[in-house]
């Protein structure tokens, strides 16, 4: 019990911003927002919960952040107009006013898209047809159809939607932005080389295929300044292909950690299917070691850790310095007051032993 006492409930810095404990609430798709994806009150209550139950941030599900091709799923949240940022505004209040930091994930689908209310075309940084079913509990059915190629206007106006909502999430209060560049999204198919097929600037070696994250993160910075918190969220693993690794194992990490953490990013995040494994295959470092040990920022790890014990084990050996939990926080969304309660309790009880 005293390893809660020690790292999962200490205080924790990332950039200017102070966090009360290790505990964060992971994004995780809703799909509950009305259909132009402005938040509504079940929303609200949704978020507030974990604020009330201690979580230290609320990092919100994938937020969409154009009206051009970046919606992934009917009903999903979004951040691309006033309309949107207003209805945010008391959600994010509520949130801070409950002791936790309000974080928005910004996300573009790319060709992961299967629901707009906006556009029915896909986009990728090259033609790709997701070899996978739309996810069902998403409200998808049936094959993905074939994104077309971006242009250099396409890309252009991607960026310009991160960026604008950027600014809309710092008038509606948000204390950071997390950049979703996991998990097969718009931002991870530049990643990715076995979708991102360009000859130009965007595509290549490793190095070229980080340009249009890097431009991105350059540009929101620039457009919310020092005062925000900035984060990406990374993974090897996509909704489409939860087994994917990176081709280049290790060595591409300490390229990929490396340059992000030379970038404006104040954290990196990383999304696995269970956080405390080795990432690059037998007796090799967990993903957050990776990015811990190659980007030298704050890590933020998810994957399986709803045992207070195995998470406490990541941040004792430095693994990482925040846990995130998703579905283990649907069940328990008062997990951290729950258990800091019954460590305190276990406490008092030797102590009168």
């Amino acid at each position: 019990m005293d390893k809660f006492d020690n790292n999962l409930f200490n205080q924790g810095n990332i950039s200017n911003h102070i966090f009360k404990n290790r505990y964060m609430v992971g994004p995780m798709t809703r799909v509950s927002s009305e259909a132009d994806g402005t938040p509504n009150e079940r929303v609200h209550q949704y978020y507030v919960r974990y604020a009330k139950g201690g979580f230290s941030a609320v990092i919100t599900e994938g937020t969409y952040p154009d009206t051009a091709y970046s919606q992934g799923y009917e009903n999903q949240a979004g951040l691309a107009t006033e309309k949107h940022r207003d209805a945010w505004k008391p959600i994010v209040e509520d949130i801070k006013n409950n002791g936790s930091k309000a974080i928005v994930q910004l996300m573009h689908a790319g060709a992961q898209s299967q629901g707009s209310y906006y556009n029915g075309e896909t986009i990728a940084p090259s033609p790709y047809d997701p070899d996978a079913e739309k996810v069902g509990a998403y409200g998808g059915e049936g094959k993905f159809q074939k994104a077309r190629e971006m242009t250099q206007a396409d890309i252009d106006e991607a960026k310009r939607g991160f960026v604008q909502a950027s600014i809309y999430a710092a008038e509606a209060g948000f204390d950071g932005i997390e950049l979703h560049g996991a998990n097969g999204y718009l931002l991870d198919q530049f990643l990715s080389e076995g979708i991102n097929k360009r000859t130009d600037k965007y595509g290549g070696s490793v190095e070229k295929r980080l340009t249009f994250l890097l431009e991105t993160i350059k540009e929101v910075r620039e457009a919310i300044g020092d005062d925000m918190v900035l984060g990406i969220r990374i993974s090897q693993i996509k909704v489409v292909n939860p087994n994917h690794k990176w081709s280049g194992g290790e060595k591409e990490a300490e390229t990929i950690f490396g340059i992000l953490g030379r970038s404006e990013v104040d954290y990196i995040h990383i999304s696995d299917d269970d956080a405390a494994e080795p990432g690059f295959g037998e007796g090799t470092m967990t993903m957050a070691a990776a990015a811990k040990a190659y980007g030298g920022l704050p890590v933020i790890t998810a994957g399986n850790l709803a045992d207070p014990d195995k998470a406490a084990g990541m941040i004792d050996r430095q693994e990482c310095d925040y846990v995130a939990v998703a579905r283990a926080a649907l069940a328990n969304p008062d997990a951290p007051n729950r258990i800091q309660k019954e460590s305190l309790l276990m406490i008092l009880t030797l102590m009168k032993s």
